[in-house]
């Protein structure tokens, strides 16, 4: 399995920080929603291809639940770490792009 760096749970967080990129705390939050969705979706989407290699139309509820590698799979992404998480990684380290109405100007 690969190993990375990023929490697992989550840590106080001084609002300074937060708003700092945006100067706003609740645009902040609203970014932060936003890429943590495009995340879980990612992770969601991901899943449900690697879980469609063991789908069988024929299955019984026996061969579902005796499946190993599906049930690791699973484990897996149960043990990564939460969308939200990674978005507010993301956000304070630079990594998300944003913009907002304001700086939009049209030349």
């Amino acid at each position: 399995m690969i190993q990375n760096n990023n929490p697992l749970t989550a840590d106080p967080r001084d609002l300074r920080d937060l708003d700092g990129p945006t100067g706003n705390i609740y645009l902040s939050v609203a970014i932060i929603s936003k890429r943590a969705n495009q995340i879980a979706a990612q992770t969601k989407d991901e899943l449900q291809g690697k879980l469609s290699e063991f789908a069988s139309e024929h299955d019984n509820l026996e061969e579902v639940f005796e499946n190993r590698e599906q049930i690791e799979i699973s484990s897996h992404y149960e043990r990564m770490p939460k969308p939200t998480l990674l978005a507010t990684k993301e956000f304070l380290e630079g990594k998300v792009y944003f913009r907002t109405p304001e700086n939009d100007t049209e030349e």
